[in-house]
């Protein structure tokens, strides 16, 4: 399966149909994918979600209509606000400045790049097979359809320091040290998601009161590794989750197209952090994608 091109397609329709009322819906159908599938392999792809995505491009396009002189009010209704007043506020959110302010210093941004950069580095999975393995830790709700996604999955990292996170778990569950596992879990077809990060435990006994588990079914993998980064000094944590990142869109945009394989729905998706991505020279994780053969 080529999720390249079936996003690609999804994007196309989207500029197509920018000026109207877009719904998650029209656009997942385009390709045939469920409402949560699409979401999830768009803001995999991408780096936001397919909302956020919208509102960006009619931003930039309604920006770039400024430069022909044409007035704020048309611009705003043109391009789905409600109101030239809301447009304001969102277009000073997203850049900074004003519209008008905003007309110098707009040259180049409505073009979107969607090449995939990973330093040059080959990243080949090993396909495997894992049988059923229980997960226990703490996550937030989120909705993966919707504009906050990407935010409330920043923001829970954020609001944790790792290293506490990871004490208080292993200090309650006792499980088998190291490795911690990061996966979204969907709980409806809507798009309402759980993520979910906790360490793997042989049952849930120990399991408290504001902890949350899932079961993680026998799947088969494609499992890569990302490139290695030096994370030993704390600046560096950015990068590593911009090669986490990188490393999501290269499966989905390049890797599935020429494989083989296609993405298992049935499965969960899940990222692998061990004793190999703590605060190294050559830190790396692992990403588990479930996939079939194609017959």
């Amino acid at each position: 399966m080529n999720y390249r091109k079936d996003i690609e397609t999804c994007v196309r329709y989207i500029e197509e149909h920018i000026k109207e009322n877009i719904t998650l819906e029209e656009v997942a159908s385009q390709i045939g994918y469920s409402l949560y599938h699409f979401s999830r392999v768009f803001s995999l792809s991408k780096g936001i979600t397919v909302m956020e995505y919208i509102r960006s491009r009619r931003l930039s396009l309604a920006a770039t209509q400024l430069f022909q002189g044409r007035n704020v009010i048309d611009i705003a209704f043109e391009y789905g606000f409600e109101t030239p007043s809301g447009f304001a506020r969102s277009f000073r959110k997203a850049f900074g400045y004003s519209p008008t302010q905003f007309m110098k210093r707009m040259a180049g941004y409505a073009e979107t790049k969607t090449t995939v950069e990973i330093g040059g580095y080959i990243m080949n999975p090993v396909i495997v097979r894992r049988p059923e393995f229980k997960v226990a830790g703490y996550g937030i709700k989120t909705n993966i359809t919707g504009d906050t996604y990407t935010k409330d999955v920043a923001s829970f990292w954020s609001n944790y320091d790792g290293e506490n996170l990871e004490s208080k778990m292993y200090k309650i569950l006792n499980p088998k040290k190291h490795g911690e596992v990061g996966l979204c879990v969907p709980v409806s077809e809507d798009g309402k998601a759980i993520y979910l990060l906790g360490v793997i435990v042989e049952d849930f006994s120990r399991v408290e009161e504001d902890m949350l588990t899932v079961v993680v079914p026998e799947a088969e993998y494609a499992v890569f590794t990302t490139p290695p980064v030096d994370t030993t000094k704390d600046m560096e944590q950015k990068e590593f989750a911009k090669i986490i990142a990188s490393t999501w869109k290269y499966i989905f945009e390049e890797w599935f197209k020429d494989s083989g394989y296609v993405y298992d729905e049935s499965k969960l998706d899940f990222e692998y952090y061990d004793e190999r991505c703590h605060h190294r020279q050559d830190t790396v994780m692992d990403i588990y994608v479930p996939v079939v053969k194609v017959k």
